[in-house]
Order: C-alpha cells, then structure tokens, then sequence
C-alpha cells in the first residue's frame, strides 16, 4: 500500500489539488480535493492490480499478466501467499522472486488467487477506497461538478465488472 500511495495516489492527489491551489481557494477545498484524488488513485491502482490476474486486456489498455511476468508483489499476490500451502509458498517463490516461469503459470497464480479470495479482497479495498474518495467531496455544494466526480469514483471500481 506504501509503494501504490507513493505513486499512483500521490499522481492522482496532485492532479486534483492543482486546480484549488492555484485558484487560491480555502484549504479545506484543496485538502478534500487532494483526499479525492489520494482515495481515487488507490483504489485505481488496486483495479487495476485486480485487472491483471483476471481482467479484459481492452478494460486494461495493458496485456493480462503484465504483472505477474514483471514479478510484481501486487496486493492480490501478497494476499494469496498470506495464505498458500507450502506448495503454493513455493510455486510463489519460483515466478515472482526468481523469475522462473511457464507458459501455464499464469493460469495457476489465477487458480491460487481466486482459491485464496485474493482478487475479491483486493477488489473489497478498492471499493472502500472510491467511496471514500466520493465522500470525501461532501464538502462541496450539490452540482454537476461534485456529481461527475463522485461518479469517477464509482466508474474506477465498476470497470472490473
């Protein structure tokens, strides 16, 4: 979660706080808008690391398994070594730490998180994340504004559906 708020969220944050900054408004307008964008971009890029293992590659705009082949500790895989066998631990072990991987491996790593409830608890976060980023905007007054980013908010988690 450090490595994804470091990056995607802090992206995120700073595109979102920009505008109020340099409009000069009240700085709970700015830090509700960098708290949308800081929710917004974590439960994005938790997705998105929920995409990679069972997603659409045109829903990704990124081949499936990019991830995975990267050798990447995404939350779903952290999730589903919390939990592995110790065939499983080992299997983890060989494609994500030492780079020894099949053509079938990625099907397996699949079978191993969906068997570890990693992907949904993944998903589960995200979705915690987007509401509070739509949350978060409950500062501003009703309007069109507000509303499109709200709905933003629950596109990020609905694009997995």
């Amino acid at each position: 979660m450090s490595v994804i708020k470091a990056k995607t969220a802090a992206l995120f944050a700073a595109a979102t706080e920009v505008a109020p900054v340099l409009a000069e408004r009240p700085a709970a307008e700015r830090e509700a808008l960098r708290e949308y964008g800081l929710k917004l971009g974590l439960a994005f890029q938790l997705v998105d690391d929920a995409l990679d293992y069972g997603g659409f590659e045109s829903a990704l705009g990124k081949s499936v398994g990019d991830d995975f082949r990267e050798g990447k500790m995404t939350l779903p895989v952290i999730r589903a070594v919390a939990v592995a066998d110790a065939d499983e631990t080992a299997f983890w072990r060989r494609v994500i730490v030492d780079h020894d991987q099949t053509p079938v491996d990625l099907e397996t790593a699949v079978s191993y998180l969906r068997k570890a409830g990693a992907l949904e608890s993944t998903m589960d976060l995200a979705k915690v994340f987007s509401k509070d980023a739509a949350d978060a905007l409950d500062i501003f007054p009703k309007s069109a504004w507000r509303d499109t980013l709200q709905n933003l908010a629950g596109f990020v988690v609905a694009r997995i559906s």
